[in-house]
C-alpha cells in the first residue's frame, strides 16, 4: 500500500512540512482552502502567504530569532532559505517583500512531483497520517471538528494588522531614513523614521485615544469578557497601538515608537518619539508602519494617522486591521514531539499550536513534517533538546499549565539557566545561549546522520 500523509492548511506551517515529508520520499496531499475560501485577512491565494508584518524578526546571532534561524538552517528549512533569498535591507531584521516570497515558495511546493496540492475546504480529520497546520484563520467547520476531536472549546486572542503607505507619498522633508545606532545594510539607513515633537506627540495621543473603532461582533464581544477568566485575551506580542497608549500616554514613546538610537537631521537631537516605517515589496513602492497594529475604523485611520509626522499626505494601500486568531490548548492535547496525545498519526504544527512569530510556525511545520515522515518509517520521532530554541517551544507549548497557557514568540526565557556559574551581561548570556543551542542540536543530530 503506498504511504501517503495529509497536511492541511498551505501557510508557513503547512508549506514546510508538505516539503520535509515529500523530500523523505513520502507522497503528500496539501489542502488549502484558498482562494476558494477566502479568510478575511489573506488577499491572494499564494502559499505561505505573510498577513500581518513582511519581517521573520532578527537575523543577529545574539537574539532569539537570530538562534532559531540558525537551527532551521541546520534542519535544512525550505522557507528560511527562500526567505534569505528574497531579504529586503532592514537593519538586523529579516524582512522579505512579501508577495515574491509567496510566489516563490507557491512554485517551489507546486512542482515538487511528491505533492498534490488540493484547493479545498478539509472539514474532517481524514484517517492516516495528518498534520494539522490551518493556522489562526482556522475555518468553522474545521475548528469545529477539532473542537469534537480534543473535547473542549478553543482559545482565542486578538491580533492585528499594520497599516501600508506608499513611499512615495512619504514627506520625505520631514521623515529620515536611518538605522538605529548606524546598525543597517545601507548607506543611508534601511527605515523611513517620522520624528515627533512632544506636542506633536501629545495631539497624536489624544486624536488616537478619542478615534472610532471597529465594533466587535457578538462572538468576539463573548471573548473579550472572557479575558477576566485568563483565556483570551490580546496577544502581547503584538497589542493594537490604541490599547498600549490606554495604559498610560507615555506607552507608545516607551514601546514601538520608542527614539532610542535616532538622531532628527533637522534638529541633531533625538526626537521624542517616532514611528518607523520598513520597506515592504522588493521595488520599495511599499512601506508599512512597524508596530502599528490598530483596530480604528479605517475613517479614524485615515485621520490619526496623518497626524504623523511626514504622512500628512500618505497614501495608505492598507488600512490596520484586527482579527481573531485561534489555538488549542496545547498542554493538555500535545506532545512535545507534537503529535496529539490520544493520536500519535496526527500532528500540529503552527500558529494553531500557541507558537507565535514566523519563524515559530516554519519551525513547528518543519518538526511535525519531519516526525510524521518518521511515524512512517517506523522511527522514533524527535524530541529536539530544551537547550534549543526550537525545542525549547515545543516543550513550552506541551508543558505549560492548561488554565493559564497564552502563546508564546521564540525567546532566551523559555530556554533553560546556563550552568557553569560564569556571571554574565545581557550579551554575553546571549551569544552562549546561541553557542549551547548549536552545539546541543549538533550532538543531537549526530547519531541519527551515522
Amino acid at each position: 500500500m503506498k504511504k501517503s500523509i495529509t497536511v492541511i492548511g498551505g501557510g508557513l506551517a503547512g508549506s514546510e512540512a508538505a516539503w520535509q515529508i515529500a523530500e523523505r520520499g513520502i507522497d503528500v496531499q496539501l489542502f488549502e482552502m484558498r482562494p476558494l475560501k477566502q479568510t478575511g485577512a489573506h488577499r491572494t491565494s499564494d502559499l505561505a502567504e505573510l498577513v500581518c508584518s513582511n519581517s521573520l524578526g532578527s537575523k543577529l546571532p545574539d537574539r532569539a530569532s537570530g538562534v532559531l534561524m540558525s537551527e532551521l538552517r541546520t534542519l535544512d528549512s525550505l522557507l528560511l532559505h527562500i526567505a534569505e533569498g528574497e531579504a529586503l535591507p532592514a537593519g538586523g531584521a529579516l524582512a522579505v517583500d512579501r508577495e515574491s516570497f509567496g510566489r516563490k515558495v507557491t512554485d517551489q511546493i507546486t512542482r515538487h512531483p511528491r505533492i498534490e496540492i488540493i484547493r479545498q475546504e478539509v472539514r474532517q480529520l481524514p484517517e492516516g497520517a495528518v498534520v494539522v497546520s490551518s493556522g489562526p484563520l482556522t475555518s468553522e467547520n474545521l475548528s469545529n471538528e477539532i473542537a469534537r476531536f480534543t473535547g473542549e472549546d478553543h482559545l482565542y486572542f486578538f491580533d492585528a494588522l499594520s497599516p501600508i503607505v506608499e513611499s512615495d507619498s512619504i514627506d520625505m522633508t520631514i521623515s529620515f531614513r536611518a538605522s538605529r545606532y548606524d546598525r543597517g545594510e545601507t548607506e543611508d539607513g534601511d527605515y523611513i523614521n517620522c520624528p515627533f515633537t512632544k506636542p506633536e506627540y501629545e495631539n497624536f495621543i489624544d486624536a488616537l485615544l478619542d478615534a472610532e473603532r471597529f465594533p466587535l461582533r457578538e462572538f468576539e464581544i463573548s471573548i473579550r469578557e472572557g479575558v477576566r477568566a485568563g483565556f483570551h485575551q490580546y496577544f502581547e506580542a503584538c497589542l493594537p497601538i490604541e490599547v498600549i497608549a490606554e495604559r498610560g500616554r507615555d506607552a507608545l514613546a516607551y514601546g514601538p515608537m520608542r527614539p532610542v538610537g535616532l538622531t532628527d537631521p533637522r534638529t541633531g537631537k533625538r526626537p521624542h518619539a517616532v514611528v518607523q516605517l520598513r520597506q515592504d515589496n522588493l521595488i520599495a513602492s511599499l512601506y508599512n508602519l512597524v508596530g502599528f497594529q490598530t483596530n480604528l475604523t479605517y475613517q479614524s485611520q485615515y485621520h490619526v494617522f496623518r497626524l504623523i509626522p511626514g504622512l500628512q499626505k500618505a497614501e495608505f494601500v492598507r488600512y490596520g486591521q484586527m482579527h481573531r486568531n485561534t489555538f488549542i490548548n496545547s498542554p493538555k492535547l500535545l506532545l512535545p514531539s507534537l503529535q496529539a496525545r490520544f493520536r500519535p498519526d496526527l500532528f500540529f504544527a503552527g500558529q494553531i499550536t500557541g507558537v507565535e512569530g514566523y519563524l515559530g510556525n516554519i519551525a513547528t511545520g518543519l518538526l511535525a513534517g519531519v516526525n510524521a515522515s518518521r511515524l512512517l518509517a517506523d522511527e522514533i520521532p524527535l524530541v529536539l533538546p530544551t537547550t534549543t530554541i526550537l525545542g525549547a517551544l515545543c516543550s513550552y507549548i506541551s508543558s505549560s499549565d492548561p488554565v493559564r497557557f497564552q502563546p508564546m514568540k521564540a525567546n532566551f526565557g523559555i530556554l533553560p539557566g546556563l550552568e557553569d556559574g560564569v556571571r554574565r551581561n545581557r550579551r554575553q548570556r546571549a551569544n552562549a545561549y546561541a553557542v549551547r543551542s548549536s552545539q546541543a542540536l549538533y550532538e543531537y543530530l549526530k547519531p541519527k546522520n551515522n
